[in-house]
């Protein structure tokens, strides 16, 4: 499969600047894949495809505000400064990204908030936009991490023009995230309601829970035409033996396990056993799942409709197949289905 295998036209107007007014009434798509078939459907009647036993595996990763806006020293420009993953704690120092970067220089000084109370220097440059932070700030490290989400604000995709507005704080991150660490929401999950999951528990359906911190990596550019040669940046992983336990009874059980999204089924599939079951894991996945590859634990997934040549639409073709999803696709912009993080839903069988 090559890169230009992924292209299709994609209507801006069809990419969502904002999420349903329920999280539970997007739309959903759901794809058949023995039957070739495609229903359209809200995502509210996901119940009636699971029964009793049949395994949900969720990513429970939280969000944190990553963006934060500075000052430069002496010339008071402001900075965006992009909050990628805390290097040492102790130090105080994080990998991020500033924009515009070619303003800011190692020994540079950023200044943050209304009182300046918290101050940035520029220790090291990492890539074209990389750079490493330590922060200055006079209180203890609980305090410190309190100012900087006080700061911050959500991590919306750039591809939202709009400013940030209350209430993505809460709708730019699942129901069920705990363990904060991303830097973008695992969106397949934010369709999920208290009162979907209820509905799904009464059912007698489990949820393993995984935790994959995501990354801003998920959304780079692939700017190669062979997919063997791309390489993915690495998130943090951890599947406890309590979601392994959950799922695989699925699997023996010959049950739904179903993965609800990219990030999901990239943590499942990072740590798969020689017999086609799931091992607990703490550490780093980079894996790159795209066509042609063979599933090892999930025979269902939840996802959202994707970029062209995105990563992630590499891996739903490969789980459902290159054509018929080319096919689901163009139904999607022919009915007008909303795309990308705050997109509707697509159901894979």
């Amino acid at each position: 499969m090559k890169l230009s295998n992924f292209g299709f036209n994609l209507p801006e107007e069809l990419l969502a600047e904002y999420p349903a007014e329920n999280r539970d009434e997007s739309r959903l798509m759901v794809l058949d894949r023995k039957k070739q078939t495609i229903e359209h459907r809200m995502f509210k009647d996901i119940v009636e495809y699971f029964d009793e036993d049949d395994v949900l595996i969720l990513n429970n990763t939280k969000v944190f505000p990553a963006r934060l806006y500075g000052n430069k020293e002496k010339t008071g420009a402001r900075i965006e400064v992009f909050l990628l993953r805390e290097l040492n704690q102790e130090q105080r120092l994080w990998d991020v990204l500033v924009d515009p970067a070619r303003k800011i220089r190692i020994g540079n000084k950023l200044y943050f908030g209304d009182d300046d109370t918290l101050v940035a220097e520029v220790i090291d440059n990492t890539t074209s936009r990389g750079r490493t932070l330590r922060f200055l700030y006079d209180g203890s490290y609980t305090e410190f991490r309190k100012k900087l989400t006080e700061l911050g604000e959500t991590p919306l995709p750039k591809y939202i023009k709009r400013e940030v507005q209350p209430e993505d704080e809460e709708r730019y991150q699942t129901i069920y995230a705990k363990n904060e660490g991303a830097v973008a929401a695992p969106t397949a999950g934010l369709h999920f309601s208290k009162h979907v999951l209820k509905r799904l528990e009464i059912k007698g359906v489990k949820f393993a829970e995984v935790t994959l911190h995501v990354g801003l990596g998920t959304f780079n550019p692939v700017e190669v035409e062979d997919l063997s040669k791309h390489k993915m940046d690495s998130e943090e992983l951890k599947i406890d033996e309590k979601a392994v336990e959950i799922v695989n009874a699925g699997i023996k059980n010959k049950k739904r396990v179903c993965a609800v999204g990219t990030t999901a089924m990239r943590a499942i599939e990072s740590s798969v056993s020689s017999n086609g079951q799931l091992n607990e894991i703490e550490g780093w996945t980079n894996k790159f799942i795209f066509p042609p590859y063979d599933f090892s634990i999930a025979n269902c997934m939840i996802t959202n409709f994707h970029t062209p040549k995105s990563t992630l639409l590499m891996m739903v073709s490969a789980f459902a197949g290159h054509d018929f999803i080319k096919k689901a696709y163009e139904e999607a912009v022919k009915e007008k289905y909303k795309f990308y993080s705050y997109g509707d839903a697509m159901l894979i069988l």
